[in-house]
């Protein structure tokens, strides 16, 4: 946090009675202040001719809102995320010559009368943050009408970190001094929302494209950097091969392949002209390899920012170091980022070697950020009314989600079934394959609660029908009813997406609410031969209950427990520029498509979730799963996941810090495809020499989704059942085993922690900063996290690895999960990690409940708790407890069980029960200590305070 004493009037005039004294002894400075008190707060009209006006509201003690505007008004598009019943409070305000005050009694904001500036102060007048003069618009066209591109400034602390933003796959983690765009992709999630360890957090309340950092949109290689070939000549040297053979020497200053134009079908004149002879109008008859040697050479001075946009195999070389190494299916290109330090005059060798496959690749470079700038807080958008933004000051991280959350509503409390085990797989093609699978899981006792029915189950010309192919699916019904009878859920996939030939699609149509461009361009999709296809609008309110509507007549009816949202970017046609895509998905109910581009899936899943506790079974807990998100997805009862991965184990590594920052975003509940989605062919193909590192990936995967908030597995071919992964008795096997019936065992408390989620604003997957903020050691660790409040989880992401490197925060001791070792905290340590299990730590002063084996969440609903306490450090947890699957929680049936451990007597107390829900208060506990050889303590416990010894 920066310390920032505020001027000394302001100080004194921090109570009401204190501005009261102040106000009889010096009268207002000014004749004609340049400032108006309005509900909730002021606005100010600087005398800097060149400064914009700034209104500030106070929404909360710890909240203010923030509004620039570049022409006077106020007025914007109506927010989707902000909950309408924000009304404000009534704060205080006053004023000296220089300055407007809004005072809250918690956090105070005061604003600049000549410029329009606004810091924010805490309750001991120590600054906490504040707007730089650098607040800017630029007037731009949106698809005919006027808005702006807008951009804000904070002079922020250098070493503050920053955290959230939504989920980016390059391995960002403490996004200081880092570029973020914040643009719905397939694999990325934009959210404009982060916290700092500086005791804050900053909502950005845009929905267009976002960038953090820098505000300048990446150039191509060519357009900012001297580029040579190792000839000393203008343009990297591009060799171009087939069966080893060079086929053609051309020399290029930028180059920039994207062999699907804006239609992939297009006929061959549409081509682009600027590819080199030996692709041609078919690039797959081209060269299977291409590389480009040379030089670059930059004009600047510091950090330079590079990215490669690139599908399939791609690796660079920077003065013979290797920086990228990647794979990406064709269709799902993606960024991956690495720096340099630069100096002009000198050169620097650069070697890049890209298997094409006919997919996409470009290097693109940034010059440095101004010095002053380079580690600031910094936000820009493309599309904007006002500069308009939250400031939602907290103690904790923990607090200030809270903040973000009263903002846009409340986590909803997921069914309990959602936190058991998920098997899905691209995909089940018929009913039986489904059932077989599940029944298999049963046979052989390993837990599940869920099963997916992933997208094709229609009939090929039939997508968006929402009827079944009679073929497959001869029973849709029956098949449901099997999956009840076997005590576990199903989930289907239902995109937003329909072909003109369908009724549903007909209907939709008629009354305006299907994007036309993708029909007007005549765009085909990949299904057989391609078919004609558009996205729906849901920004719509008649355009959503119609989409429910359907998907309740077809599907709702049959007994379907959970719906996957895919494609929600939405996908309409992957991998066009950005440009095209904002066409694409719009116009918009409510304004174009630029304006809107990220906030697809907040709509579409709201769609869901209103329909559905408007119908018959409103009280029954609703789940959506959905591949994009944006803030306020949270209340609509979805969880979010990380898209079409690939099967590497740099991707594994890269959803660790990918998902943390999810969950420091305000969204909490999220996934991943164990395994990873896409799939190299040497896994494809059951290649013998590779099969044992598939079984690795696998094994080190699914340990790490056992600790995440959604526990699911969902992959292309191979098949992705633990037993078709590996057999019964391999290391690999049993530990997958292993690790799911921990996951049930540890139900208890990770179902505490998503009722503290909803309840108490807390989180499931904490980035470490989260827990030990004053750690400076933990701030830029994007490898480990906590789960809950206890375990400290370290993923292994390395082929062969048996041991991993990892930290142990400063301010506790830590035991080792598996052998109960104690270690201190503050210290790296080279952990064990055996292909059977991952490094698991807990915190000294932890209480974990555990529940008994059990194959599916409820199987033994009132059964025995074993309480594990984890000595030196008090400790405290309350275990919660409701039916797990109405929404009577919110009338207060629930329950909880104070569990107090105090370290100086050994004692654990378990208090009274609280809440009204009382099913299940009568029980048997056992309590445990680690680390020694305590025997355990058998209680009978009956709703009544009862305290534990250690014996």
């Amino acid at each position: 946090m920066k310390k920032l004493t505020i001027p000394v009037t302001a100080i004194a005039c921090f109570s009401l009675s204190a501005c009261m004294d102040i106000d009889k002894t010096n009268p207002t400075p000014t004749d004609v202040p340049n400032f108006e008190i309005v509900p909730h707060g002021v606005i100010v009209r600087p005398t800097d001719q060149n400064a914009q006006d700034v209104r500030v509201l106070a929404e909360t003690n710890s909240i203010f809102r923030i509004t620039a505007t570049p022409n006077e008004s106020f007025d914007r598009h109506e927010s989707l995320v902000v909950l309408p019943d924000m009304l404000g409070i009534t704060p205080e305000i006053r004023e000296d010559a220089g300055s407007v005050f809004v005072d809250t009694g918690a956090t105070l904001a005061r604003i600049d009368r000549e410029t329009g500036q606004v810091a924010f102060f805490d309750d001991q007048g120590q600054q906490i943050l504040a707007e730089k003069p650098r607040r800017s618009f630029v007037e731009i066209d949106d698809q005919g009408e006027t808005a702006y591109t807008i951009h804000q400034v904070f002079d922020s602390a250098d070493d503050e970190g920053f955290y959230g933003l939504g989920q980016h796959q390059n391995g960002q983690f403490n996004y200081n001094g880092e570029n973020v765009e914040l643009a719905q992709h397939n694999i990325s999630i934009a959210s404009p929302m982060l916290v700092s360890t500086g005791g804050y957090g900053i909502y950005w309340d845009n929905t267009s494209i976002t960038r953090f950092g820098d505000p300048r949109p990446f150039q191509g290689f060519g357009e900012s950097l001297i580029v040579r070939g190792p000839d000393g000549q203008n343009g990297l040297v591009g060799k171009y091969y087939r069966d080893d053979e060079v086929l053609a020497v051309v020399r290029e200053t930028d180059p920039d392949y994207q062999f699907l134009p804006i239609d992939e079908w297009a006929t061959g004149e549409q081509l682009r002209d600027v590819w080199p002879a030996p692709f041609g109008p078919k690039p797959n008859d081209g060269p299977d390899k291409v590389t480009w040697d040379g030089t670059i050479e930059a004009e600047t001075a510091g950090l330079h920012k590079f990215r490669v946009y690139a599908s399939h195999y791609i690796k660079v070389w920077i003065d013979g170091d290797l920086v990228v190494d990647r794979w990406r299916q064709n269709w799902n290109p993606y960024f991956f980022n690495f720096e340099l330090e630069m100096e002009p005059g000198d050169t620097h060798d650069v070697k890049v070697e890209w298997i094409p496959n006919a997919g996409y690749f470009r290097m693109q470079h940034l010059d440095p950020m101004p010095a002053e700038d380079r580690r600031s807080l910094s936000l820009s958008s493309e599309v904007a009314d006002v500069i308009d933004y939250y400031f939602i000051a907290g103690k904790t991280m923990d607090d200030v989600l809270s903040g973000y959350r009263d903002l846009s509503g409340e986590n909803r409390l997921l069914p309990r079934w959602a936190y058991g085990f998920w098997q899905s797989r691209e995909r089940y093609k018929t009913q039986n394959e489904l059932l077989d699978v599940l029944q298999e899981y049963r046979q052989r006792q390993i837990p599940i609660d869920n099963i997916v029915l992933d997208w094709n189950y229609w009939e090929d010309d039939s997508w968006g029908s929402h009827e079944f192919d009679a073929n497959r699916f001869p029973d849709p019904k029956a098949m449901i009813d099997a999956v009840h009878d076997l005590n576990a859920q199903i989930m289907i996939s239902v995109w937003p997406k329909f072909y003109p030939t369908t009724d549903n699609y007909k209907e939709l149509d008629a009354k305006g609410h299907i994007y036309q461009r993708n029909i007007e361009l005549e765009t085909r999709d990949w299904i057989g031969k391609g078919y004609l296809n558009s996205f729906y609008d849901p920004y719509s309110e008649e355009a959503r209950t119609i989409f429910w509507r359907q998907m309740e007549e077809n599907l709702d009816v049959l007994g379907f427990d959970a719906w996957w949202m895919d494609a929600t970017e939405p996908d309409i046609h992957s991998n066009l520029s950005y440009e095209e895509r904002k066409l694409r998905a719009g116009p918009t109910a409510l304004g174009s498509g630029s304006r809107y581009f990220n906030t697809y899936a907040l709509e579409n899943a709201r769609s869901v979730y209103e329909g559905e506790r408007a119908g018959a079974d409103a009280n029954e807990r609703v789940f959506i799963l959905t591949r994009s998100g944006f803030p306020g997805i949270q209340r609509y009862s979805a969880a979010v996941w990380s898209g079409d991965i690939v099967s590497r184990w740099d991707d594994l590594r890269d959803q660790i810090s990918a998902g943390t920052n999810v969950s420091m975003s305000g969204m909490p509940n999220w996934t991943f495809d164990i395994g990873g989605f896409a799939v190299e062919q040497r896994y494809a193909s059951e290649d013998p020499a590779h099969l044992k590192e598939w079984r690795e990936l696998n094994t080190r995967w699914y340990q790490f989704g056992a600790f995440a908030p959604i526990f699911r597995s969902h992959g292309q071919y191979p098949f992705r059942e633990i037993f078709n992964i590996a057999e019964e008795g391999t290391v690999e096997y049993e530990s997958m085993v292993k690790y799911n019936k921990l996951r049930y065992q540890l139900l208890p408390y990770i179902y505490t922690v998503a009722g503290d989620m909803t309840h108490d604003y807390g989180a499931l997957m904490r980035g470490l900063p989260m827990d030990f903020p004053d750690d400076l050691e933990a701030r830029n660790i994007g490898e480990q996290y906590m789960f809950g409040p206890s375990i400290l989880v370290n993923p292994v992401y390395e082929f062969e690895a048996r041991s991993r490197r990892l930290y142990l925060p400063a301010g506790t001791s830590w035991y080792d999960f598996h052998s109960s070792e104690l270690h201190a905290g503050g210290q790296w340590v080279n952990a064990d990690a055996p292909l059977s299990d991952m490094p698991l730590y807990v915190r000294a002063g932890a209480i974990i409940p555990m529940g008994p084996d059990v194959q599916y969440h409820d199987e033994k609903p009132a059964g025995d708790v074993t309480l594990m306490i984890y000595p030196g450090a008090d400790g405290f947890f309350s275990l919660y407890e409701d039916d797990g699957e109405t929404y009577d929680y919110v009338q207060g049936e629930w329950s909880r069980i104070p569990l107090n451990w105090n370290d100086a007597t050994q004692t654990l107390t378990i208090g009274a029960v609280e809440g009204k829900w009382r099913v299940a208060v009568s029980r048997h506990f056992s309590v445990r200590w680690a680390g020694s050889d305590t025997p355990p303590v058998s209680i009978q416990y009956t709703g009544d305070a009862i305290e534990v010894n250690r014996p």
